[in-house]
């Protein structure tokens, strides 16, 4: 299968199509509407290397390269760039994409129709990495011939040097990194821009929105200063417009090329979205993140009055997004010398160091300030060593902002002026959450609150109720730690296990077991190391099938309609025990180590006789509940909270309310449903009677209950939370200070309630 239309892929075709060509797929599919187009597979660009011979030379010279010598990584990625461009392409693969071209220009009724060619990565646009700008786009490409040849040069871009070297610092290996090449209709966009549909701050329902006059890449590459705009979801009701100078934008020429040319004046300070288009970009906002799941990074186009999705992403990062920073009190810092937006939170001293072009990376050594009108994707080398980064341009989806809060770097974009203000080698300090560039570098104090790079702020306030971290990557437990959580509510088997790309059901049918084990036991040390001795809740396995679908060794796994209602939890765990055997022997051999701060909750269980089973196996292994380890379990169907009694009686260490799911199985709402998800909500009555009555019961009988679904990061739903008794709340570390302030208050407001009654 070498070339495929959008409408014959879904999400879970990343390996036909890479990531963009799947959500591509996945987005017609559902009926958002999306520029027509085809993906030329993985598949083609494999056969193409294959049949030209050249893949063992371009390993070789990968083999030979270190990415940390700009020079030396250039030169490498030039000569296998050469390589490609001039190796013929498979005569069949021609006439393949000549055929799917032709029927795109019948389809869309124009000859030689206008279209974008875009990489689209195997690795890419996944929920733990962007791989933002690291292959080419290349756009307006017309006719046969032409789409032929930037398709070659797509496959090229594979091995552009920041693409290569942003594989080495993700541990991904080249050689099993293929490139789908998206043939796409463009949309000769009026207006464009990027939406996060969650605020990636807090995860709040409130869809961030960032606009520009004509083609989206004015905002993508941050060459522009957007519009920003916020729109709370639940009341569509907009919160928050900010007008910015937009000096630039990309339209089209005569010969209908994509240039770069001056906003006119009488654009540049006007508002570019109306009330009406933010409501209907939110509404198809909370239609992707329905259909997905999670919240997502989208992009889209306004042309001639209709809305088109360009792309949709899961949200690779969430940073702390702050305003434009004029809070007076930071000054005692020392003088504000530059203001714009935090993109990236985090507090980081060095000395200037103003790059205007590529050549000049070589100047950024480890701990400067980068300072720039806007980075791109070759910069990417040069930011990993800066401590720092500050620009002129681009708002906070930009690929400044992006790339800047994957890899835990402080960064202020939108400044107007930085690389004019701030001077060569002079020492500055940056506050990447306010948005501010300090005079002088400072002395960096443990005490002081998010100074260290990276680092998230502690927060002092004291609570009965207990404020926990949810983790999904051993990598994120470090700086979900620095936030002075009281343990993980939630540790997520599905990252631990599944990063491997290999089925665990692939290691039992070949004997490796122990590799399994191994895998999952190295990565729960790192959270619990992080945590210990404050608790960690391991959760075994739920992937749906259409998770393990895309594993090496997941060829067999049955096509379900609805996954989310499917053959996932210990329900499918108690059909392969072989799986949670191993996940049961992994935290056994870290017991053994010392790490008695792990406890097991299984998860989506229906009825009591499961937790019995489950913990039968534990036993088996040698692994005591109860004795050995706390047992527990999640609360994510009606059945659970309905019968907590007889769960309690069987024997539970703790639950923990897994809002998410309960509240789709309680409403019969699919949330992976567009068409239903104005009706999916957690504070529905029947939702909240089950959340109650469930804490109520466990407070009774001294079982420790906890929340670990998105409704624990809901101020006025935490309130409600404390008011039941809730043992403790786990949130999603970006979250956690609001949700211990929210916390606190709701615990003063129960004493002080209590105490006016006395005096009555």
């Amino acid at each position: 299968m070498y070339v495929v239309k959008f409408e014959d892929l879904s999400k879970s075709d990343i390996r036909i199509a890479g990531g963009k060509g799947a959500n591509l797929g996945e987005l017609t599919q559902a009926g958002i509407p999306v520029p027509p187009g085809f993906v030329v597979t993985a598949q083609a660009y494999e056969k193409f290397m294959d049949e030209a011979g050249i893949n063992d030379k371009v390993m070789s010279i990968l083999e030979e390269i270190d990415i940390n010598d700009t020079k030396a990584l250039q030169a490498a990625s030039k000569e296998i760039k050469e390589l490609i461009i001039e190796a013929p392409i498979p005569e069949d693969l021609v006439l393949f994409i000549r055929e799917y071209y032709n029927e795109l220009c019948q389809r869309v009724g124009e000859d030689d129709v206008d279209v974008a060619i875009r990489s689209s990565a195997t690795a890419e646009d996944l929920p733990e990495a962007s791989f933002a700008g690291q292959q080419d786009t290349f756009l307006h490409v017309s006719g046969d011939d032409e789409v032929i040849e930037y398709i070659r040069k797509c496959w090229a871009s594979l091995f552009e040097a920041r693409a290569i070297f942003y594989r080495e610092e993700n541990n991904f290996e080249h050689s099993k990194v293929f490139i789908a090449v998206v043939v796409q209709k463009m949309a000769h966009a009026d207006k464009a821009g990027v939406m996060f549909t969650v605020n990636p701050s807090t995860g709040e329902e409130i869809a961030l929105i960032e606009g520009s006059w004509g083609l989206g890449e004015a905002v993508v590459s941050g060459d522009v200063t957007p519009d920003n705009y916020q729109v709370d979801k639940k009341a569509n009701e907009i919160i928050n417009v900010t007008i910015s100078d937009k000096k630039i934008m990309y339209t089209n020429d005569d010969k209908g090329t994509s240039i770069k040319v001056d906003v006119p004046e009488d654009l540049r300070n006007k508002r570019v979205l109306s009330d009406e288009e933010l409501i209907e970009l939110t509404e198809m906002g909370k239609r992707v993140q329905a259909h997905y799941g999670e919240p997502m990074d989208t992009e889209w186009a306004f042309e001639n009055d209709s809305l088109f999705l360009l792309q949709a992403r899961p949200i690779t990062t969430l940073g702390d997004i702050g305003s434009e920073g004029n809070d007076d009190a930071s000054s005692e810092l020392g003088d504000v010398l530059v203001r714009g937006l935090g993109a990236s939170p985090g507090m980081a001293s060095g000395n200037v160091k103003v790059v205007f072009d590529i050549d000049e990376l070589d100047k950024i050594k480890d701990g400067d300030i980068m300072v720039t009108t806007m980075t791109t994707p070759d910069m990417v080398p040069a930011m990993r060593r800066a401590s720092g980064i500050v620009t002129d341009e681009g708002g906070v989806t930009c690929h400044a902002s992006i790339i800047s809060r994957e890899l835990g770097i402080p960064c202020v974009v939108g400044t107007a002026d930085a690389t004019t203000k701030l001077e060569e080698n002079f020492g500055v300090t940056i506050d990447g959450k306010k948005g501010l560039v300090f005079d002088g570098i400072f002395e960096i104090k443990e005490e002081s609150a998010n100074i260290v790079t990276g680092t998230v702020e502690s927060a002092p306030i004291i609570t009965v109720t207990e404020v926990k971290a949810n983790v999904s990557m051993p990598e994120a437990a470090q700086k979900a730690a620095a936030t002075g959580a009281d343990g993980v509510g939630l540790l997520r088997t599905e990252h631990l296990m599944l990063t491997s790309g290999v089925h665990p059901g692939k290691f039992i049918a070949e004997n490796r077991e122990d590799e399994l084990i191994d895998t999952i036991a190295d990565n729960v040390q790192i959270v619990a190391d992080a945590f210990y001795p404050k608790p960690v809740w391991y959760r075994t396995l739920d992937a749906p099938t259409d998770e393990f679908i895309t594993l090496e060794g997941g060829e067999n796994e049955p096509m379900e309609h609805n996954p989310m209602l499917g053959w996932r939890g210990i329900r499918r765990e108690l059909d392969q025990p072989e799986i949670l055997e191993c996940e049961f022997k992994a935290i056994k051999k870290l017991h053994e180590k010392g790490y008695t701060n792990i406890g097991i909750m299984i998860p989506l269980s229906q009825s009591p006789e499961e937790l019995i089973q489950a913990k039968a196996i534990c036993s088996d292994v040698g692994l005591e509940p109860h004795r050995d380890v706390d047992f527990g379990m999640m609360v994510e169907i009606p059945a659970a909270a309905i019968m907590i009694d007889e769960y309690i009686n069987v024997g539970i260490d703790f639950v923990s309310l897994g809002t998410n799911d309960l509240t789709q199985y309680t409403l019969a709402v699919d949330r992976n449903n567009e068409f239903v998800a104005k009706h999916y909500s957690e504070e529905h009555p029947a939702v909240m009677k089950l959340i109650e009555r469930t804490i109520r019961k466990c407070a009774e009988a001294g079982v420790t209950c906890s929340i670990c679904g998105q409704a624990g990061s809901v101020p006025h739903i935490v309130e409600k939370l404390v008011e039941f008794g809730i043992s403790s709340v786990s949130s999603n570390t970006d979250a956690i200070a609001d949700v211990r302030k929210t916390v606190a208050r709701a615990e003063q407001k129960i004493i002080l309630d209590a105490a006016r009654k006395r005096l009555e």
